[in-house]
């Protein structure tokens, strides 16, 4: 029988948005001085993890060992491991090679900022049956714990580091001036609502991040989001005394 058990531990450290993007930066500026700098996308978040953060990555089906269908990887804090959910290998399956990215670079989020939580804080998803070894976090795609939260911001500002998601908006286009949600949706003929969970509103601007998400190879979904929090992307126009 699986359980999920929650474990006291300690209470997790509030980072302000500008600490994640300082974060982040420092790991890439730690990458560029022992390896290669990183100037232009794509971020190789796998010779970060490999190579420089030493973590071993292995591909396995943790939707079979955990008993769950949104399992997406896994951190051994301990062994200094990394599991990845088969489904995500890009190899196999070409279409998930942003989510495979964004996983890894999850998990190098944990490494970086919750390590050190570990005895305290790990296993705080009992997934496994009772005395099933247990990796110290385990990430699914519905989870929206803050340890989880703030692994995802990490890798968002990762992967997609904020002046080059600048310089690469400017070269497309054109300007540094953001699209509009009622701009794109005249273009588009659908009618979205523009609240937070609106499925065609995502839709739309995911449709519009895709060629930058393409060229940081992660999904239109992650980039959609980094447009947003960068204001790139906005749903609503800011009324002015000419309106």
């Amino acid at each position: 029988m699986v359980r999920r058990i929650a474990k006291p531990g300690p209470k997790l450290r509030y980072m302000k948005d500008q600490e994640f993007e300082d974060e982040a930066a420092l790991l890439l500026a730690e990458f560029g001085g022992k390896f290669t700098q990183v100037t232009a996308p794509p971020v190789p978040i796998d010779d970060i993890v490999a190579d420089y953060l030493r973590l071993s990555v292995f591909y396995k089906d943790l939707r079979k060992e955990f008993g769950v269908t949104d399992v997406l990887g896994a951190l051994w804090v301990n062994k200094q491991q990394v599991d990845i959910d088969q489904s995500l290998v890009p190899e196999d399956n070409p279409s998930m090679l942003g989510r495979y990215h964004f996983t890894l670079a999850h998990e190098a989020g944990h490494w970086r900022l919750h390590r050190h939580l570990f005895q305290k804080k790990a296993n705080q998803l009992r997934l496994l049956p009772d005395g099933a070894e247990r990796p110290e976090y385990i990430c699914r795609s519905t989870d929206r714990d803050p340890i989880e939260i703030q692994a995802n911001r990490f890798a968002s500002c990762l992967l997609m580091p904020r002046e080059m998601v600048k310089r690469a908006w400017h070269e497309w286009h054109g300007s540094m001036d953001p699209i509009y949600l009622d701009d794109l949706a005249a273009a588009s003929g659908l009618a979205p609502t523009g609240a937070e969970d609106d499925p065609i509103t995502k839709a739309i601007f995911e449709d519009a991040a895709r060629p930058l998400a393409t060229t940081f190879e992660v999904s239109p979904d992650a980039m959609r989001i980094r447009l947003e929090t960068m204001n790139l992307l906005l749903r609503k126009k800011e009324r002015t005394l000419f309106d």
